[in-house]
């Protein structure tokens, strides 16, 4: 390579170029040849690993290999070659201790960790894309975890790039830096904030990828579909997209059904209004027929049973209604609606079952069922509801109960 600059620098004398212009035109021509020479080498080098590392690949079973050795990453990797060559050969053309020298150096180690860091952010993304591809992982916040990473990443070589080429030590630059934190703060004050209230959310277990959550105030209502540094993307019911800051989940009340979803069952509670007028006890001629009713016979004999023992214990004349203790047909519904919950195949058996008594209003006596869907899915959840109610709806007249609801036009048609 001396003997090329030499012939070169003789070349240029010879064409009439001044000396001091020709020891800068040879060192550059020379500069040039072995940049050339590094991208064509790297080239090459990039041509045979690629189809080296393709092959190798194709013959393995596993994903993970495609996405870690994806061209897209190898070719950061690769990129360095380059640089290296012309790093290392740099004091073929330069003296040692020369500006040219020095300035080659910089340019190339700026490059390279220019390179490497962009290799390290690209094989993050593809363990990324490897770990957020499994079932155990989806619900994790990794990609506010890597853009955290990322730009830590970018700020290190940032500073270390800026030091090589300014010949400064990062230590001393990063003093520097420190006078203009507070803009810097205020600049990066959303991903800051971000990032902290990311980190809580993530330690604190309080919302996940795939989360059902529903936060009023923002008009959210539905799955939880990203979390990045500074959104939180959540996918509404009506597919419509809502995006809000993970400060809002941190400083705000949300509701977050996860527990619902684990639980295995989903809460139906609902109630209806009796007609307080329609309440009686029962006549033997009611209680012969809710004996034949299946799911409501062995509760009506054996209730008829205690009933009967302790009237008898207490003397008590049964000739006036009022006294001693007798069934009603409300508490023969109640029993019943308790009985047909716990046989729907579509009702929690491991989970709170009941029917109940609230507080009578002008409306009537409501009696709620309390119970727990085994079907979490919302469209047949919705049904199994509805197909519950068209039933006590409809089975209400057969206990000598009416439903109670305000009078109608057609009410005062018929008066």
């Amino acid at each position: 390579m001396n003997k090329i600059t030499t012939w070169l620098n003789e070349f240029l004398l010879s064409l009439g170029v001044g000396s001091a212009t020709a020891d800068i035109l040879d060192k550059t021509i020379v500069l040039i040849l072995i940049i050339g020479l590094a991208f064509l080498i790297q080239k090459i080098c990039k041509y045979i690993i690629f189809n080296t590392i393709v092959k190798l690949v194709q013959r393995t079973k596993a994903t993970w290999d495609d996405i870690v050795f994806d061209p897209k990453v190898l070719g950061k990797l690769i990129g360095m070659i380059a640089p290296v060559i012309v790093y290392l050969l740099a004091p073929v053309v330069f003296e040692a201790g020369s500006s040219g020298y020095d300035y080659t150096q910089r340019f190339c180690m700026a490059y390279i960790i220019a390179m490497f860091i962009r290799f390290i952010v690209a094989l993050l993304t593809a363990f990324y894309t490897i770990y957020n591809s499994k079932e155990k992982y989806r619900d994790r916040p990794l990609k506010g975890l890597l853009q955290t990473v990322q730009i830590i990443l970018y700020f290190i070589g940032g500073i270390a790039i800026v030091s090589i080429l300014i010949d400064k030590s990062p230590l001393g630059l990063l003093a520097g830096l420190g006078a203009s934190a507070a803009i810097l703060m205020l600049v990066f004050q959303d991903s800051i904030l971000g990032f902290v209230s990311g980190i809580q959310l993530s330690a604190n277990n309080m919302v996940r990828v795939g989360d059902w959550i529903e936060m009023p105030k923002y008009g959210v209502d539905g799955d939880v579909i990203e979390i990045t540094l500074n959104t939180v993307k959540v996918q509404n019911w009506d597919k419509t997209i809502v995006t809000i800051p993970p400060t809002a989940l941190m400083k705000e009340s949300f509701q977050n059904w996860r527990g619902m979803q684990e639980s295995g069952g989903r809460r139906i509670k609902r109630s209806i209004n009796i007609d307080m007028n329609t309440v009686k006890f029962c006549t033997p001629e009611m209680l012969a027929k809710y004996n034949k009713i299946h799911l409501v016979n062995e509760y009506v004999v054996k209730t008829e049973e205690i009933i009967r023992k302790y009237n008898e214990e207490n003397h008590i004349d049964n000739s006036i209604l009022v006294n001693g203790r007798r069934q009603t047909n409300l508490g023969v519904f109640r029993a019943y609606l308790t009985s047909y919950l716990k046989h729907h195949p579509s009702v929690s058996k491991n989970m709170t079952c009941m029917v109940r008594q609230l507080q009578p209003t002008e409306r009537g006596i409501p009696l709620e069922l309390y119970f727990f869907s085994a079907n979490q899915v919302w469209v047949e959840y919705e049904g199994i509801q509805a197909d519950i109610f068209d039933h006590v709806l409809a089975i209400i007249p057969e206990f000598d109960l009416q439903v109670f609801q305000n009078p109608t036009g057609g009410d005062f048609r018929k008066l």
